[in-house]
């Protein structure tokens, strides 16, 4: 076996063992198109010269209708349209597109057919493979002092430890886009230690932010990497480091690039470059967004309820335990990701991780929605591979509590895999999204 061969076989066998633990918890999902296949019909439409669907949506989950006569949202509670309406009303995905891109191919051969849960799942697997490469990459350069063993400790923990399993086993349009965004997010994180390939950095943080926007935030992490490599090179005579300004072009160039389409995309179906659509969603609860707007201190309280203190309930008949359709608190599902929070010695890359996750964290705890509906805070994912970093860049030793909690995260998390959309007498039914506590 060359040196390529064995520099890659790990990453690439952890690829495979995940994308296949992804495809078995599935299971039945993958036989089908998923029942929220918004990426598919966004790829189809696209591929038939449409920025709109063209026609009623096959569903009323998270559609955006637009009136192309009053550029407004379309009349609420409706559905379907007929008619000079069917030309008046038009429906559109809001989601940002990244994943139809990636989907255009297979659509393009089998059409609004396609296994949409299929491709995702076997995509799900290079989140995994690609950060246990930066903890490698870390081990390599000195900046980490684990072993390998304690790297795939870590990269296991992300994998079936986190939210990021039941996520990667759904398949439908809102998971799909966090399955996309993680591997972005890990190969930008990869190319932005030491800032050492900024260009590289950029691209994948625009398309990390075609999928979830809010992991436009990351970039204070590179911008940080950027000044800490330049203050280690030789200072110049007169004026501030070229090398940092140089660094900062080439990363903002691709970035603004992808931000660009984006922006000509929403322009061309909306108006306004700065509208993806959800202001748009013909959902039961539009008339928050109207009253205070997509990102609001309002959303505060309850989205840091869900996010800090929401537990199972323990009900005194069978199955004796169900969860909030908002989802688990972030340190339940994953309380290894404590370890994180208090490391040995404070430098200036944790600083600069800390830098990028904390805005982006904020951002996601003021949006309209705490990710209803889930097993986990899944919105955590826009960071959540930067806190796994962080954790193995704690120089915590991974030791009795930490294994034990392992082994907890491991657990609650296969149940959240197996159990989510499947088995829904352990989750509570309410439709409002007004409980989050168990009723008295």
């Amino acid at each position: 076996m060359g040196a390529w061969e064995q520099r890659w076989a790990l990453p690439l066998a952890i690829f495979a063992l995940c994308a296949g633990v992804y495809c078995a918890t599935s299971a039945q999902r993958l036989v089908r198109p998923s029942p929220n296949n918004h990426y598919v019909h966004l790829a189809h439409a696209w591929l038939h010269g449409r920025l709109d669907i063209g026609g009623d949506p096959p569903g009323t989950n998270d559609w955006a209708c637009f009136d192309t006569v009053s550029h407004g949202p379309c009349p609420p509670g409706r559905y379907a349209f007929s008619g000079p309406d069917a030309e008046r009303y038009r429906w559109y995905v809001s989601f940002p597109p990244l994943p139809a891109v990636l989907l255009l191919p297979v659509v393009a051969v089998f059409g609004l057919g396609t296994l949409d849960a299929l491709f995702w799942a076997l995509f799900a697997g290079l989140a995994p493979a690609l950060l246990f490469v930066v903890l490698r990459f870390l081990r390599e350069s000195e900046q980490s002092k684990r072993s390998v063993r304690d790297d795939l400790l870590v990269t296991a923990l992300f994998a079936i430890g986190s939210v990021y399993y039941f996520v990667a086993a759904q398949g439908s349009v809102w998971f799909a886009a966090h399955v996309v965004a993680a591997a972005f997010v890990c190969l930008y994180l990869l190319f932005s230690f030491g800032a050492r390939r900024p260009a590289a950095a950029g691209l994948v943080l625009g398309l990390a932010f075609l999928c979830r926007p809010a992991t436009l935030l990351l970039a204070g992490f590179f911008v940080l990497q950027a000044i800490g490599a330049a203050r280690n090179e030789p200072r110049p005579t007169h004026g501030s480091s070229p090398r940092l300004l140089r660094t900062l072009t080439m990363f903002a160039i691709p970035l603004a690039a992808v931000v660009a389409v984006a922006m000509w995309h929403n322009a061309a179906r909306f108006g306004d470059p700065f509208e993806f659509g959800h202001r748009f969603l013909q959902i039961r609860w539009r008339s928050r967004i109207e009253t205070w707007g997509l990102f609001s201190t309002h959303y505060l309280p309850r989205n840091l309820t869900v996010f800090l203190l929401s537990v199972p309930w323990l009900i005194p008949s069978n199955p004796f335990v169900r969860i909030t359709r908002h989802g688990l608190a972030l340190w339940f599902t994953s309380p290894n990701l404590l370890w994180g929070l208090w490391p040995e010695k404070l430098d200036a890359t944790i600083v600069a991780l800390w830098a990028a996750v904390l805005p982006t964290a904020l951002c996601t705890l003021l949006y309209q929605n705490t990710g209803w509906v889930q097993f986990g805070y899944r919105f955590s994912l826009d960071y959540l591979p930067l806190l796994f970093v962080l954790v193995a860049l704690s120089a915590r030793r991974f030791g009795v509590a930490f294994l034990c909690c392992a082994a907890f995260a491991i657990v609650v998390n296969t149940f959240g895999a197996v159990t989510f959309d499947r088995y829904h007498r352990f989750y509570d039914s309410d439709p409002t999204q007004q409980v989050i506590f168990q009723p008295d």
